[in-house]
């Protein structure tokens, strides 16, 4: 498994939590298709999941942010709507090029990366701000 769930990503919001745990369950299915030979339509099968389920999360991320009036929605909204252009990209090469060993380990590293810094960085400020103004209401 190359992506594991810790501790050390949970925002405290138990819904988005749970996404997150299955879009990085769902990069390690697109490995371990690849790695088994479980073949390419597998492999697309899962990425497809994983980017439905991305725009479906992305989407509940931007509606919590919307209710607290966080003031980097936009700022956020943005990162969301590269991240789904650069997703989108990466499939367009994958379908491309094949499902290779190379390929499938570029689309995954790309993904996983950018989700571990952005749960990290960005998720955890909108947490904070939608934690500390929901007390407030």
């Amino acid at each position: 498994m190359a992506y594991q769930w810790d501790s050390s990503l949970e925002t405290g919001y138990e819904k988005i939590d749970n996404q997150h745990k299955q879009l990085i369950s769902a990069l390690n299915d697109i490995i371990e298709a690849s790695i088994s030979g479980k073949g390419s339509d597998e492999v697309f099968k899962t990425l497809d999941f994983l980017t439905g389920y991305t725009i479906m999360h992305f989407a509940d991320e931007e509606k919590l942010q919307i209710q607290y009036d966080y003031p980097d929605y936009f700022t956020h909204k943005h990162y969301h709507d590269e991240f789904k252009a650069t997703v989108k990209a990466l499939t367009e090469r994958l379908v491309k090029e094949g499902p290779t060993g190379e390929m499938v380990e570029l689309v995954t590293t790309s993904i996983g990366n950018w989700l571990l810094n952005h749960i990290k960085g960005d998720d955890f400020r909108m947490a904070a701000y939608v934690k500390t103004h929901s007390k407030k209401q």
